[in-house]
């Protein structure tokens, strides 16, 4: 190839002073100008820390043991300075919590060309075309705390862009986006390699990364190079069990392999007793703003496992924080357990409803994983040995076990939401409420503790906001489809996710596992995982 690469690694390893192990070891690889490399792994194999090691945050913030070459267009990273990387390399990093710190959306993305003393009249020039570019320039005036958890995305994306980087750093892009925003996303990330920018993706999102060709794929495992090359190559190397892939490649191999065993979910519907109505809610978050939630209308029944999908700022989160209490409704009224939430307190609806929330620093503070975990059923007056027993399963479920020591803001972010759904999962409550469960989390993560969950008794229902379509077809028995603060669907996942049509309206695609679990459906009567339906058919 006559083209210089964008970036060279030679042989990286890098051990952090905190941990007995290497969290990357021996690594060699190339990036060009133009082109999109996907890196795929399960959960702490080394991703998100080969990142830190190419924008320079290893070892100007992360301190360890490094050794091997890293170079950005033929200069090794050790001589750069931050300022110099800055104007280099973009990063977008997982939770755009930690990246944002502009009040409003056009501060956020003047942030960098501000400290690089860029004068008044490029910086609104270029935030302007970065907005617009985006698609996102109505967010521009907007409070960056009032906006989903979508935009807040896509808004850390404009404050990168905005300093035309040669080299982008992508970890986790498409956690928070809803399935058409992630493939417009995606596009937009082919785009920037065509124009030549080198495009580093990190993803647990497979299969949506894989729709833009990326030119090569690595796939890292425990912190080695298990594979370098092209996409197709990938199909056969891989643990379909650890990432996830194509439903007719899954199906392909599970036809080979003896059965696995059927995954059988406790809750199921039951006809009685409503543990949650709302009944004809709107809400705005203040009097001069539009309501995001109009006139929404719908029961929470014993057995319901509920998904919640929508469109990036359609009002799920805001629908979901009415069931506990965190928000009032403007007009009509919310009844847990027949009680009106303005009548009870937040801490009493804790004793009932269980609520994870999207970004886990919001509620992460504990010094450690065991005190975050026994936080909750302590403030609940359970006694010590129920606390001990609840944390030990809470802990067990996410697979997390390691870390009871570890503070958890010290944790990655696939690691920290694991760690939220496990404090919560700690209190037992009746009724489990997640935002964006599965983000950050690879495969094989996500379905141990979905199965162990829904196979767990005590629970009366479980709801989950997610744009992980698969996510609703595997576990979902009732689909809410939210579109523009309104409820536009509710039914079984078949009866719902039939109609494409309006899907792609509500910005939700289908995926392979809803087209072939569809074009089954006539046999096995109900939505299977790809491995179950290789079994089946």
């Amino acid at each position: 190839m006559d083209r210089e690469p964008y970036i060279t690694v030679d042989g990286l390893t890098f051990q952090y002073h905190s941990r007995t192990e290497p969290a990357i070891e021996n690594l060699s690889f190339n990036v060009y100008p133009g082109e999109v490399l996907l890196i795929a792994g399960s959960s702490g194999c080394g991703k998100t820390t080969l990142m830190r090691c190419i924008n320079g945050l290893i070892p100007h913030t992360y301190r360890g043991e490094i050794s091997g070459e890293i170079s950005l267009l033929g200069t090794p990273v050790s001589s750069l300075s931050m300022a110099d990387l800055s104007q280099t390399v973009g990063t977008l990093l997982q939770d755009p919590e930690r990246q944002i710190v502009g009040s409003y959306v056009k501060n956020e993305v003047a942030f960098g060309l501000e400290n690089l003393g860029f004068t008044r009249d490029e910086i609104i020039q270029r935030v302007d075309d970065t907005l617009k570019y985006l698609g996102i320039y109505h967010l521009r005036d907007r409070e960056t705390f009032s906006i989903s958890g979508g935009e807040k995305q896509k808004a850390a994306l404009a404050g990168v862009l905005v300093m035309q980087p040669k080299i982008l750093l992508l970890d986790e892009p498409l956690a928070s986006l809803d399935p058409a925003s992630a493939h417009e996303a995606l596009n937009l990330f082919r785009e920037l390699a065509d124009q030549g920018i080198a495009v580093m993706i990190v993803e647990h999102r497979v299969e949506d990364v894989l729709s833009i060709h990326p030119e090569r794929v690595l796939y890292l495992d425990c912190g080695k190079q298990v594979y370098y090359g092209d996409s197709a190559g990938l199909m056969d190397v891989v643990d379909y069990h650890r990432i996830k892939l194509p439903a007719e490649v899954v199906m392909q191999r599970a036809g080979k392999k003896p059965p696995t065993e059927e995954f059988k979910p406790l809750l199921t519907p039951q006809p009685g007793e409503k543990l949650v109505s709302f009944e004809n809610v709107s809400f705005r978050y203040h009097y001069d703003l539009p309501d995001v939630l109009h006139n929404v209308s719908f029961q929470v029944g014993r057995g319901d496992v509920i998904a919640i999908l929508g469109h990036n700022g359609a009002g799920k989160t805001t629908l979901v924080k009415h069931a506990l209490g965190l928000l009032k409704p403007t007009a009509g009224q919310v009844l847990l357990e027949g009680k009106d939430t303005r009548k009870i307190t937040v801490a009493q609806a804790a004793h009932t409803v269980g609520y994870v929330f999207q970004s886990p620093t919001q509620m992460l503070f504990a010094p450690t994983v065991k005190e975050e975990l026994s936080f909750g059923p302590r403030n609940l007056r359970l006694p010590p040995d129920a606390i001990e027993e609840n944390v030990d399963w809470a802990i067990h479920t996410v697979h997390m076990e390691a870390e009871l020591a570890t503070p958890p803001l010290a944790l990655s972010f696939g690691q920290q939401k694991r760690v939220s759904i496990a404090s919560v999962l700690s209190m037992r409550s009746r009724i489990l409420m997640m935002d964006e469960p599965t983000a950050g989390q690879d495969y094989w993560n996500y379905n141990q503790f979905m199965d162990a969950i829904l196979q767990m008794p005590g629970f009366d229902a479980v709801l989950f906001i997610t744009h992980d379509v698969d996510l609703a077809v595997v576990y979902a028995n009732r689909i809410l489809l939210v579109f523009g603060g309104e409820i536009v669907a509710d039914g079984t996942p078949a009866d719902v996710l039939k109609d494409e049509d309006q899907l792609r309206r509500c910005r939700v695609l289908p995926t392979s596992l809803l087209r072939v679990n569809e074009k089954y459906y006539s046999k096995t009567g109900r939505f299977l995982r790809a491995e179950e339906l290789a079994r089946q058919i």
